[in-house]
């Protein structure tokens, strides 16, 4: 019954809630408070959800093992949050410099989700490495590389996470396809194992980067995010079919 229609907006319940005044909007200054790593590592260990703002390649770098990825300077960041986060767990935030965790409070409070923010990474992912926490990386792939692994070697399996309309206008031939917003309850529909090598695809290699994140967390080992998108593989001339 739901098929081709609208996605929700993310966080429904919470934006009904405020709309009905159930629910109080944040309307001062947002505040989260500063977290060592010690205590950021107590909070993950207590099955808190640690969102990484950080762009792809810096996430790809090192992260806190288990963190999803989502941009700070994307446009969607607050409702990319809430499709892809648990509903109702409690989150930290891991940013470029701590400053700019009022700007990610500020995103998230339209639709409530500040609230559920119970402090962010002080000192960023450098304090985390200092502390002698375990980090775990990103790889991040170019679209020849994929092209050489996926059309010579078929070693390699390739997931477009774009919206059904993005796909239909375009994508590479046997690539397998869901967007992002359904991986977190859905990667187990997908004909994928876990231990496959999965490269992931999106138009300019963001959202590819949150659902190679969501990926790892469902337990898929080797992911690859695919650097510039289906930008850079048109650009690069490599083969594309319609419809």
């Amino acid at each position: 019954m739901t098929q081709g229609q609208p996605v929700r907006p993310a966080n429904i319940l919470n934006i009904v809630a405020i709309n009905q005044g159930k629910l109080p909007l944040t309307v001062d200054a947002p505040e989260a408070t500063a977290l060592d790593p010690d205590h950021f590592a107590d909070l993950c260990a207590d099955g808190h959800v640690v969102v990484d703002t950080r762009s792809s390649a810096a996430f790809g770098s090192g992260h806190v093992p288990g963190s999803y990825n989502i941009h700070l300077s994307s446009r969607e960041f607050e409702q990319r949050v809430g499709w892809v986060t648990p509903p109702d767990d409690p989150i930290l935030l891991v940013l470029e410099r701590d400053e700019l965790v009022e700007r990610a409070l500020r995103a998230l409070a339209f639709i409530g989700l500040d609230q559920r923010v119970v402090g962010y990474l002080t000192g960023g992912i450098g304090a985390w490495i200092r502390a002698g926490k375990r980090v775990a990386t990103l790889p991040q792939i170019s679209v020849h590389e994929v092209h050489r692994n996926v059309e010579e070697n078929g070693t390699m399996k390739l997931l477009d996470v774009r919206e059904k309309v993005e796909w239909d206008g375009g994508h590479i031939e046997g690539a397998h396809h869901m967007s992002y917003k359904d991986l977190r309850e859905r990667s187990d529909e997908l004909a994928l194992n876990p231990d496959d090598h999965v490269s992931v695809i999106c138009a300019m290699g963001a959202r590819s980067g949150t659902a190679s994140s969501i990926l790892k967390v469902n337990g898929f080992q080797n992911v690859h995010n695919v650097t510039g998108g289906m930008a850079a593989w048109s650009s690069a001339d490599l083969p594309i079919i319609r419809g």
